[in-house]
């Protein structure tokens, strides 16, 4: 069944440890995700050092078996992995991007999709479309993560993005949906709830753009949107991933971190990540930064077969979503 399709995971250190080639080789693996900071050691001691070894790590990740896919948070400005004092291509904040002429913004992203190509990475878990509803949200707002309040902006600077990406052949993953700008918490640290933030034309920009996107994938947040599911985030509502399926029938679904503390506090990795599989998502995140829960991988993989066996988890539905994943490493080998 090949259940590893399903999930991105993260590891500490520069080198592939053995636990992660025993996963690619017995579950095969959807992709990896590189991180430079290490929550656990508080250092920037993580999977970066300079260009020259990403490249090599990118390209052992690749030659694992079923060939997953390197992913990578490079927005720009604070959530930026590939920093300049590494060695790699400036990239502003989207809010400071967004100030910029057109012709520098081609030429910024033009070099940063350029670099990302020659590295390895497949994905940038990237354009943030969160309209900045509120310019004091913790996690958006406060750190300039939105390029703008006005939604026609947000567009834009998304379609430049595309350009550049498409070029260089780098799949784009448009976070977070259905639009996290107008929170108040941070979804790192606890539930988040936008019942009362979210706005159609905000959801509706993921509806429009996704399936323009190179790569045509979605970053499902943990928030909760009552009316659709009061119980449960969206990364683990059928309900909230029933809308977004109804309106994207083949785009790539990503939860956001499984780690984040808002999921912890409710569920933990193991039942989360198997919640998120039967909800409908694609792939499931887990950075295992956030936590080191490394050593608890293939269980989560051993639950998730147990569960298709028995029809806990549909199988034609998995098929699906392994076949999406599979697009995708065809599209950006």
């Amino acid at each position: 069944m090949s259940v590893g399709e399903l999930f991105i995971l993260g590891f500490h250190g520069k080198a592939i440890p053995s636990w992660l080639r025993e996963f690619a080789a017995r579950f095969s693996l959807g992709g990896v995700i590189l991180f430079d900071y290490s929550c656990q050691t508080r250092q920037y001691d993580n999977n970066i050092e300079n260009p020259d070894q990403v490249r090599a790590l990118c390209a052992e990740i690749a030659a694992l078996p079923s060939s997953p896919m390197v992913f990578i948070d490079q927005e720009g400005g604070l959530v930026r992995r590939l920093k300049e004092g590494r060695g790699f291509q400036p990239l502003p904040s989207a809010r400071d991007f967004n100030r910029l002429d057109e012709a520098e913004k081609r030429r910024l992203l033009a070099a940063s999709y350029g670099e990302l190509r020659q590295l390895g990475v497949s994905y940038n878990f990237a354009p943030v479309v969160d309209v900045d509803y509120n310019p004091d949200n913790p996690n958006i707002g406060k750190i300039k993560r939105a390029y703008s309040a006005e939604i026609a902006e947000v567009e834009a600077n998304a379609r430049l993005v595309d350009a550049a990406a498409r070029a260089a052949r780098v799949g784009l993953c448009l976070k977070h949906y259905p639009g996290i700008g107008g929170a108040n918490v941070d979804s790192h640290l606890e539930f988040m709830d936008i019942s009362d933030a979210l706005r159609e034309d905000q959801e509706e920009l993921f509806y429009e753009l996704a399936p323009e996107m190179f790569g045509d994938a979605v970053l499902v947040s943990h928030a909760i949107v009552a009316p659709w599911d009061p119980d449960l985030p969206t990364t683990l509502s059928s309900a909230g991933i029933g809308r977004l399926r109804a309106r994207l029938p083949e785009t790539l679904l990503i939860t956001d971190d499984m780690q984040m503390q808002g999921l912890q506090k409710a569920l933990g990795t193991h039942a989360a990540s198997l919640a998120a599989i039967r909800a409908g998502m694609d792939m499931v995140c887990i950075g295992n930064n956030l936590l080191d829960q490394e050593q608890e991988m293939a269980g989560i993989a051993e639950a998730a077969e147990r569960q298709i066996v028995d029809g806990t988890l549909g199988q034609a539905a998995i098929t699906q979503s392994i076949l999406r994943v599979r697009k995708r490493k065809a599209l950006l080998a």
